[in-house]
């Protein structure tokens, strides 16, 4: 093995050993909210609403990785549950953005799809995003319940989203690989308690 890739042997096992550190060490009261967003999830799906998600980047990819998992399968072949990522239809992203302000990219579309008992769930890892922010915002005047995906400095969020796991780093990678995680558990626990075997 060459110095450079003993090096980079050892950077990749610290990153691992990083994520795995953080997840393991999420605190109760993540735990807890994690759970309850689970089971607001649940409930909503039993009354006939839906779930949408919204971010940006990497947040936007996860968004969309959750909403695949809810609608097409986690680990059961079942009947879709219906979720959808906001940020997927460019057409209606770039109108938004051109006719009022990127900001609002996100809040047009929860006025147009989201009603009352609807889950939104806004991903940004700093919680300071003005379009996630507004989004929540929107999704809290219709009477949808509000959760927030952020990190250690995504105090904003509070403001806005009713539940919020907040991952306890600074680290962006590192707050995405945990937000994916409490994704997975989330569509979990919903296929679940769903679809009991």
């Amino acid at each position: 093995m060459s110095p450079s890739e003993s090096e980079m042997t050892k950077e990749i096992e610290a990153s691992f050993k990083t994520s795995a550190d953080l997840k393991y060490n999420i605190g109760e009261e993540n735990i807890v909210v994690i759970a309850k967003i689970s089971q607001k999830i649940i409930e909503a799906y039993r009354a006939g609403n839906k779930v949408v998600l919204f971010g940006n980047g990497g947040s936007a990819a996860d968004a969309q990785h959750i909403a695949g998992e809810l609608v097409s399968k986690y680990y059961k072949d079942r009947k879709g549950l219906p979720a959808m990522a906001l940020h997927t239809n460019t057409s209606v992203l770039t109108a938004v953005a051109n006719d009022y302000d990127y900001s609002e990219i996100f809040a047009k579309q929860i006025e147009a799809f989201v009603n009352a008992g609807d889950v939104a769930i806004g991903l940004s890892t700093s919680g300071d995003s003005p379009n996630v922010i507004k989004g929540l915002e929107k999704a809290k005047e219709l009477g949808a319940l509000t959760v927030g995906f952020t990190g250690e400095k995504g105090r904003t969020m509070d403001k806005s989203a009713e539940l919020v796991f907040n991952v306890p780093s600074r680290d962006t990678p590192r707050i995405q690989e945990a937000h994916i995680t409490a994704g997975h558990i989330i569509c979990y626990l919903v296929e679940r308690e769903l679809l009991p075997d």
